[in-house]
């Protein structure tokens, strides 16, 4: 069956992805087979995207029920899990209004438009410029290609948006010497995740958001894979003691299905107007029904037992031979050993792991309820492999 799954892919499928070679047919939890019903153990979640594992029961029963009842409306009418999940999204951040779409860099657009367009409504014209930090990633259309400060990402594709510059990370007087007259925002990332899995130094940040108010720039944080518990926080700012004028997130808060949200502070709740920005599938009631769920569980205490799981790992990886290095925040860790990435990454499929690279470093996502049991299954692997 694999080989004819992989035929069909190779002929019909665009080739933009570099395979890791098998097709996972089912799972469960933090549990997945192939089609040789081969056992894995998932440190992945889809890329962060799965936050309560494979086929989570209570996700899957809101998702089932509301097929059952609507399965897709127009944003041209009012639909119940739409407003549900926006009215939960802003009571647990304390935002005020929110956008959905489908993805990370729908929503990253979403937000570099209004940002521009707050400007543009109190300054006028050519004060549009935003700063992003060197090594960040914002997505892969035009405008978020333009918006990642990395060189690699700023090719083949031209023209690019312009109006992007680039600052270096925990660096606050280099961020200063990017602003002038033609600046309107500030976008980071708390965690560089597709840059190397780095956090940014808490002094950096709050120094940042005081310059942002300073000068009436808009604070934009990328919570695309930070968001929905994955860093031990509902969204990681709110444990770096900041408030933004506007938040993006995806991957986990749709738990399986595509979602994508901005959330807009006081400052800008009010700046997109009726046609200022649209969707055709965001906010839809499936997808929201599901994520509402997700919300819901990221309470208090499931969030400390987040932050323990990624100490635990943290302190686990650190122990052994031929780690060099651990970074990251809650249960998105990235782990630098002395072998190329990718190849511990396919060793660690051999053997039932799946884990994800993030430049030259091991990236674990795992999913935020993982069991005590898996955990340490996989991390028994993960020594094995790197040890070797």
């Amino acid at each position: 069956m694999f080989e004819e799954i992989k035929k069909l892919d190779n002929e019909y499928v665009c080739n933009t992805y570099n395979r890791f070679n098998v097709a996972f047919k089912c799972g469960k939890g933090s549990t997945l087979y192939d089609f040789n019903d081969k056992k894995y153990i998932d440190f992945s979640s889809g890329i962060g995207v799965n936050a309560f594992g494979v086929c989570d029961d209570v996700w899957a029963k809101a998702v089932m029920e509301q097929t059952n009842r609507l399965s897709h409306m127009s944003n041209l009418y009012y639909t119940l899990p739409q407003a549900q999940l926006a009215h939960l999204l802003c009571e647990r951040t304390g935002m005020k209004k929110v956008f959905f779409a489908n993805s990370g860099a729908e929503a990253n657009e979403g937000a570099i438009k209004t940002a521009r367009k707050y400007s543009h409504d109190k300054y006028g014209e050519n004060r549009s410029e935003i700063i992003t930090l060197v090594n960040s990633f914002h997505g892969r259309t035009i405008t978020t290609l333009k918006a990642t400060g990395q060189d690699v990402f700023h090719k083949n594709f031209y023209p690019f948006t312009e109006g992007f510059t680039y600052a270096k990370a925990n660096d606050i007087n280099d961020v200063i010497t990017h602003i002038n007259d033609k600046t309107c925002a500030i976008m980071m990332e708390l965690v560089q995740g597709e840059g190397g899995v780095l956090p940014l130094e808490k002094e950096f940040v709050k120094e940042v958001e005081k310059i942002a108010k300073e000068k009436d720039l808009i604070l934009i944080i990328d919570e695309v894979q930070t968001g929905n518990g994955r860093t031990g926080y509902l969204y990681a700012y709110q444990g770096f003691g900041i408030n933004p004028d506007i938040v993006t997130t995806a991957k986990g808060i749709g738990g399986g299905l595509p979602l994508g949200a901005v959330l807009f502070g006081e400052k800008t709740e009010k700046v997109l107007g009726f046609g200022d920005h649209a969707t055709t599938f965001g906010g839809n009631p499936i997808v929201c029904a599901g994520a509402i769920t997700i919300i819901e569980r990221l309470d208090k205490d499931f969030l400390n037992i987040v932050q323990q799981k990624g100490k635990y790992i943290e302190e686990y990886c650190k122990q052994i031979k031929n780690v060099e290095s651990v970074s990251g925040m809650g249960m998105m860790l990235g782990i630098k050993t002395n072998k190329p990435a990718r190849e511990v990454v396919a060793k660690c499929l051999e053997n039932g792991l799946v884990v994800l690279t993030a430049k030259d470093k091991i990236r674990f996502l795992p999913p935020l309820n993982i069991s005590v049991e898996e955990l340490e299954e996989g991390l028994k692997i993960f020594k094995k492999v790197v040890e070797e």
